[in-house]
């Protein structure tokens, strides 16, 4: 098994952007914002990452592919990275998924060091993330690819 990244056709990513859109959104409440405040920063984040449905300067959004052989590949999830700000040498993973299907294959972890690769190539020093707290398999993953924690958000219902 070989993976590489693919950047994703413009006819897949209008779709790909309200799905991932409506994940986050989901993603922010299960962590505990309400659903206005969850649905405000997806729109935001959006809006800014993506004017006018298209990327904005920097953003990269890859397909996962895997290949067996030449002729036998499979899109099994999508990676989108960029700089934090235009022209930052501190790059930021905003969302990796690997389909549910081929969890557990070694593809996120291919992604993800194919992502360390395509961001220092772009000019990068620093590749970060954020992951939700209940995302332990995630939280293991990048744990034994090197990344450190660098902020802890707790909270508890009263």
């Amino acid at each position: 098994m070989s993976v590489k990244l693919n950047s994703m056709p413009n006819d897949r990513l209008g779709s790909w952007i309200m799905n991932s859109s409506k994940t986050y959104e989901l993603s922010r409440r299960k962590a505990g914002d309400s659903a206005e405040v969850a649905a405000e920063k997806a729109r935001t984040s959006f809006e800014t990452s993506f004017p006018e449905g298209s990327p904005a300067l920097g953003h990269r959004v890859y397909d996962i592919v895997a290949t067996e052989t030449e002729s036998a590949a499979e899109v099994v999830g999508f990676l989108w990275i960029a700089p934090l700000t235009e022209g930052s040498d501190a790059w930021w993973v905003f969302d990796i998924a690997v389909d549910e299907h081929h969890r557990g294959a070694g593809y996120g972890r291919a992604a993800m060091q194919l992502a360390e690769k395509a961001a220092s190539e772009n000019g990068a020093a620093t590749l970060g993330l954020n992951v939700f707290g209940y995302n332990t398999v995630a939280r293991g993953l990048y744990d034994s690819l090197g990344y450190e924690t660098t902020a802890v958000q707790m909270r508890k219902t009263v």
